[in-house]
């Protein structure tokens, strides 16, 4: 198997701060890799350790069989970055931020602008090339920053929370645009918080947590290490929630997940639905929804780590220090 991007106990330290504390990647050619963590948990410190934007403390690393530190200038040929949040210069038109980028790396004048044009399209941008940036809106912004990573064609891609802000439709666009991206042959490292994100993307996912890889595989994988399933049950009146509740935590010994006027619990055994079913059925509880259904990847990230990805409490003093400039 051909690897686009390998990595062998990458160690970061700031301070006393430990981000990255042995990290272990294998990422294979032509695939999206999901890099799941929350804030603080080393996301962002390997990418920008991966992008030779730092220098790890110890480790090893390569993009394309070539040495992240001893070969930065032939991995900066091969490679694309969108960070967290969109870095296009809004003063400057569309076309403006890609042509720039364009004489950057290199190009001509005549082949920046018609790199340009090309990405405007694919992009669906063209109509607001001649409008500066600030006019925008936030999903436009972030095809843009992402058109920008690909001017030079990049063969491996790091998306760092590409969809951070986004409203559903537009990160919904932007997975289609990364599934494209892939398709033509681009490999993707995607560092994300989203689950969702990760389960609809991701060939394989790494999960990180206090700089260490604590799992790794495809979502069906991760999700199958759980073991058992949940039971959804979501009551036709709200009012009959603390009811179904009550039953849920009786029968399933667990107590159940509330979100949404639904209640949500881990089931391992299979007498649990009919006799759930019997209770309510015997409580006169009109259910809107009822369903058994396997792990998620929240679920499995909750059990590998003991709190969910979209915890926003930074877990370290890492969790600031990765918004530090290499």
């Amino acid at each position: 198997m051909s690897y686009a991007i390998r990595a062998e106990g990458l160690v970061k330290r700031f301070g006393a701060t430990t981000a990255l504390a042995g990290v272990d990647l294998a990422v294979p050619a032509g695939t999206v890799f999901g890099l799941l963590g929350p804030n603080g948990a080393g996301k962002t410190t390997a990418v920008r350790v991966l992008a030779t934007l730092l220098r790890p403390d110890a480790g090893t690393a390569t993009i394309g069989g070539h040495d992240v530190f001893a070969e930065a200038h032939q991995v900066r040929q091969l490679i694309g970055l969108t960070g967290q949040y969109a870095s296009v210069d809004e003063t400057l038109t569309g076309t403006e931020n890609l042509l720039l980028i364009g004489r950057l790396l290199g190009m001509s004048r005549a082949e920046a602008k018609g790199r340009a044009r090309e990405l405007l399209a694919d992009f669906h941008l063209s109509d607001a090339a001649d409008r500066a940036a600030k006019t925008y809106s936030g999903g436009m912004r972030r095809r843009l920053d992402l058109a920008a990573s690909l001017v030079g064609r990049p063969r491996v891609l790091f998306l760092d929370e590409p969809t951070t802000g986004l409203d559903p439709r537009s990160r919904t666009e932007l997975w289609g645009i990364v599934r494209d991206l892939v398709e033509s042959g681009v490999t993707v490292l995607l560092t994300t918080q989203y689950l969702e994100e990760a389960d609809q993307l991701a060939d394989e996912i790494a999960v990180i947590d206090h700089g260490r890889v604590i799992a790794h595989g495809t979502p069906e994988e991760l999700k199958a290490k759980t073991g058992g399933q949940a039971l959804v049950v979501r009551p036709g009146d709200p009012e009959e929630l603390p009811v179904v509740l009550a039953i849920l935590r009786e029968v399933a010994g667990v107590e159940p997940e509330l979100s949404q006027h639904t209640a949500t619990v881990a089931v391992n055994d299979g007498r649990v639905l009919p006799t759930v079913v019997r209770r309510l059925d015997e409580a006169e509880i009109v259910v809107a929804e009822l369903a058994l259904r396997g792990s998620s990847l929240d679920e499995v990230f909750l059990s590998l780590t003991g709190h969910r990805a979209d915890d926003d409490t930074p877990q370290d003093e890492a969790a600031q220090l990765e918004g530090t400039p290499a």
